[in-house]
């Protein structure tokens, strides 16, 4: 079996699986907080609902600019794994394409149509979040096992799928604690109370399957001295979920909205903690057992081309997004049509 050690060599590829990690880290937080805000959307009143949707309307649009971002690089830098990956999730793909289209059109249609057809694209715009959600979850569950086949690879990706939503759902109350207030507020924190726990059963799921079906990771994660190393990953991801517990409880219990992105920050955390994890068990491999990222990069001069490019349009892309969070911070109020 080839080691670590050989597959590792010129560092460009690595230069961009890191820049490809973070477009989908930046995606997974910022466009999951809007997909976890959807998938809430049926738990409201209409006129809550107006306002949960005020809260992610000068985003969501943005936010999936990061998901453009990722798969780009994986065609330009990693043809030869973007064509297994995209082979290997054909369908969830085509599932997850359909749930935007959907979510997109509703997000525009429902303000627009006549009130007593509303209801009709409200629900469109919770099924685009619902069928965006877990076909992600799905799909990272089935490139965990390295598109394995049989009904346990398939019961495991719809697991993933299962907690994926929930953790999406999870980061989406947590935002409108953020960003709304009163009863509405209110809502999203009993919710998060209740979406941390099936976010952690989500997280063990993964963390305990992993290990059984690969000896690398089991390696990785229980071989010393690697396990003293990476031992800090789990205990600060349980510790943040306890903290996070803690701070909802807390948000019950008080009148001031002084903490109310605590519980934002601390899934952010929890987020990133998860996806380092996923980092270092697959490390340096970009499809599970079977690409490396050394082999199935572009040519080194081609590789020095498309960095020039990225290295121009990441900095648009960031600085962007930091201006309208900045522009639109502040409380949502109630969307009023005429």
């Amino acid at each position: 079996m080839t080691t670590t050690a050989e597959l590792l060599g010129d560092p460009l590829p690595y230069v961009f699986a890191g820049l490809m990690a973070v477009s989908i880290f930046a995606y997974v937080v910022l466009d999951g907080f809007d997909l976890g805000v959807g998938l809430l959307s049926r738990s409201v009143t209409d006129e809550e609902r107006n306002t949960l949707i005020s809260s992610i309307g000068p985003f969501w649009d943005a936010n999936e600019t990061w998901l453009v971002l990722a798969v780009g690089l994986l065609l330009v830098a990693f043809p030869e794994a973007h064509g297994i990956v995209l082979s290997e999730l054909y369908i969830p793909v085509v599932v997850m394409l359909l749930g935007l289209t959907l979510r997109g059109v509703a997000f525009e249609f429902r303000a627009k149509v006549p009130p007593a057809r509303k209801p009709l694209w409200d629900g469109a715009f919770f099924w685009g979040s619902f069928l965006t959600a877990v076909s992600q979850g799905y799909m990272l569950g089935a490139y965990v096992l390295g598109f394995e086949q049989g009904f346990a690879a398939a019961g495991f990706a719809l697991v993933s799928a299962v907690g994926v939503a929930a953790a999406y759902a999870l980061i989406g109350a947590t935002w409108l604690i953020a960003k709304t207030q009163g009863e509405l507020q209110q809502k999203a924190i009993a919710i998060a109370s209740r979406l941390v726990f099936a976010t952690a059963a989500g997280l063990l799921t993964v963390s305990l399957v992993t290990p059984l079906v690969s000896e690398r990771v089991r390696d990785i994660w229980f071989a010393f001295p690697e396990v003293v190393l990476f031992a800090p990953i789990p205990v600060m991801t349980v510790l943040s979920l306890w903290a996070l517990h803690v701070s909802l409880k807390h948000l019950k219990d008080v009148t001031t909205d002084r903490y109310r992105w605590l519980p934002f920050g601390l899934t952010v955390t929890i987020f990133a903690l998860s996806f380092f994890g996923l980092a270092v068990s697959f490390l340096p491999w970009i499809v599970p057992d079977q690409v490396s990222i050394t082999d199935a990069a572009s040519s080194r001069d081609s590789l020095k081309i498309i960095l020039v490019g990225t290295l121009f349009t990441l900095p648009m892309i960031v600085g962007y997004t930091v201006l309208s969070y900045r522009v639109f911070r502040g409380k949502a109020k109630p969307l009023a049509y005429t």
